[in-house]
């Protein structure tokens, strides 16, 4: 099996035993990462790993209420899984980078960990992420406006993330819309 449907598969097992992150925030993440590779002449295929393995382990963090170590599981995680495949030693330092600085808390040593950074941010700061976390957070029983408040602060948190000059518009545009909306369902309470 190629690594690339290798690393889907994993990720697509582990999000139906864990339920998180959720299929659609994975394919937006997927998606805006591909996108941001062509425009900007990256390594794709790093980024499809990135992108694929950098929350591999973020349902299970959630189940064992270990959410603080997701990143390091999830690095953990994607190196036993470079380990099958033939690769350089460049080609998985590139996809351990774009793993473990995937929330912009660490420095990216690749173009193609940053891109993996402002893909994550889309999970969030896109209208359908931003709705399908909020449907994911009522699914878990938060009251709404606990709910509201708990994805504002993704939205803040992932906006701070934005570095590539590419998504900075589209995020600045969809984050002010997002912000509207949560003053306007706020100010309805």
């Amino acid at each position: 099996m190629n690594i690339i449907k290798a690393a889907e598969k994993f990720a697509l097992e582990e999000i139906e035993k864990y339920h998180s992150p959720t299929v659609l925030h994975w394919k937006i993440a997927n998606k805006k990462g591909i996108k941001l590779a062509n425009e900007l002449n990256a390594d794709e295929k790093v980024v499809r790993l990135g992108t694929n393995l950098m929350d591999i382990k973020l349902g299970q963090a959630l189940e064992e209420g270990r959410i603080q170590d997701h990143i390091k599981m999830s690095v953990e995680a994607t190196k036993k899984f470079l380990g099958q495949f033939d690769l350089s030693k460049e080609i998985k330092n590139k996809v351990i980078n774009s793993v473990a600085a995937h929330h912009g808390t660490r420095p990216y040593l690749c173009i193609e960990a940053e891109i993996c950074a402002n893909a994550d941010c889309f999970r969030f700061l896109s209208p359908q992420g931003f709705i399908a976390f909020l449907f994911t957070l009522g699914k878990r029983d938060m009251p709404f406006l606990e709910a509201l408040s708990y994805a504002e602060s993704k939205v803040e948190e992932k906006y701070k993330i934005i570095s590539l000059n590419i998504c900075k518009k589209e995020a600045m545009e969809n984050y002010k819309l997002l912000k509207r909306l949560i003053t306007l369902a706020k100010s309805s309470l």
